[in-house]
């Protein structure tokens, strides 16, 4: 198998290729698909201004997808600066939005951390490679709660189906003795269609709840019964701040940078843990080791005492197919800078890193697909 990219922008020339169009675009139909190429535009030019005058053959690698690793990547588009002629930038249009757009050949990767179907990598000639470690926490606000709230899949899941209303609920009270929880209506924020932070909160809900199971189950796109919408993460992060009373989930260094509580959850071993590097990595180690071949595995309430329950690798979408192996040796070279010196700037932004034998075999899967 041959790791290859369609090309979508050929070099530094100002030419706009006929797939981005105005027609093209109108033919596209979707509002997102719109969107996604309106921003790809200015991102061209963008890269073109930036290239070296002499650098006629400059490719900028472009990817869109999950605004959950967003940070992380539009910190790695400002470090990648190993080869002058090579750049990336990044779309944060959401999981869904990304991997329809690298199934349809726009742009050169995508991001998330929904596992493909297999109609997906078949239809869309698709392959997944975790690029980071994730958690995904539920963050709350009730101000005069100086100490650490605990939650369990369960009573989350009653939380989020709104059969849970109150935050001095039984369900909350028994999980939490010594602390006294106000008479107050909990305040539901959830995530709109197509998000990646969907996926992973509902895998581990519907793992938790048969009942959450049923009438949910695991999808990027919840039908929520109850909540208002945030967009964006940082949306997520700003609404649960400025609510009280209200209760969300965001990916873990959105709460740190936000100074949000967030709750310590029930893991499969029955302990309360929260979301850090290491209790992310503990859950990694369990479910990798000892083979570290597993690419698309579920982190998701994996065994082992000191691991968080809410975890997943933020996976990059790839295409196997191309006619341009300019375009999919620049790609090689990114990937190659992420797996190596691109990890620091994961734990520096908050994430956390591979473990170095899960980035070994995944360097060598690079190698063997060209």
């Amino acid at each position: 198998m041959r790791l290859t990219v369609r090309p979508q922008f050929r070099r530094t020339t100002m030419k706009v290729p006929a797939r981005f169009s105005a027609l093209s675009i109108v033919q596209r139909g979707s509002s997102r698909c719109l969107l996604l190429h309106i921003w790809l535009l200015p991102l061209l030019a963008l890269g073109l201004r930036s290239a070296p005058a002499h650098a006629q053959n400059a490719v900028v690698l472009v990817g869109s997808g999950s605004t959950v690793p967003a940070p992380l990547y539009n910190r790695w588009a400002q470090e990648y600066k190993r080869n002058p002629n090579l750049q990336m930038r990044y779309l944060p249009v959401g999981t869904s939005e990304g991997i329809k757009q690298i199934s349809h050949g726009a742009g050169d990767f995508g991001a998330g951390e929904a596992q493909l179907t297999d109609k997906e990598r078949k239809d869309g000639s698709l392959i997944a490679l975790p690029v980071v470690i994730i958690g995904i926490v539920p963050i709350y606000n009730l101000p005069e709660i100086n100490q650490e709230l605990r939650l369990s899949g369960e009573v989350l899941a009653g939380i989020f189906l709104g059969d849970v209303k109150m935050w001095n609920a039984p369900q909350i009270v028994k999980l939490n003795p010594g602390i006294s929880l106000p008479d107050l209506p909990i305040q539901v924020v959830n995530r709109p269609a197509g998000k990646g932070s969907n996926y992973v909160f509902t895998d581990f809900l519907s793992k938790a709840s048969s009942k959450f199971r049923a009438q949910i189950g695991v999808t990027p796109s919840p039908k929520w019964p109850v909540g208002v919408w945030a967009e964006r993460s940082s949306d997520m992060a700003d609404k649960v701040k400025n609510s009280a009373g209200s209760i969300g989930y965001v990916e873990y260094q959105y709460a740190v940078k936000s100074s949000i509580p967030q709750a310590a959850v029930q893991n499969r071993a029955g302990r309360f843990v929260k979301a850090s590097p290491e209790s992310m990595s503990a859950a990694c180690q369990a479910a990798e080791a000892p083979g570290w071949k597993s690419f698309s595995a579920s982190l998701i309430n994996t065994p082992g005492a000191d691991a968080f329950p809410i975890t997943s690798f933020s996976w990059i979408y790839l295409r196997t197919i191309s006619s341009e192996p300019a375009r999919a040796a620049a790609l090689s070279d990114l990937l190659n800078w992420i797996y190596t010196d691109g990890q620091q700037f994961a734990v520096q932004e908050g994430y956390a890193a591979l473990p170095p034998p899960l980035l070994a075999a995944l360097k060598k899967k690079v190698k063997d697909l060209h």
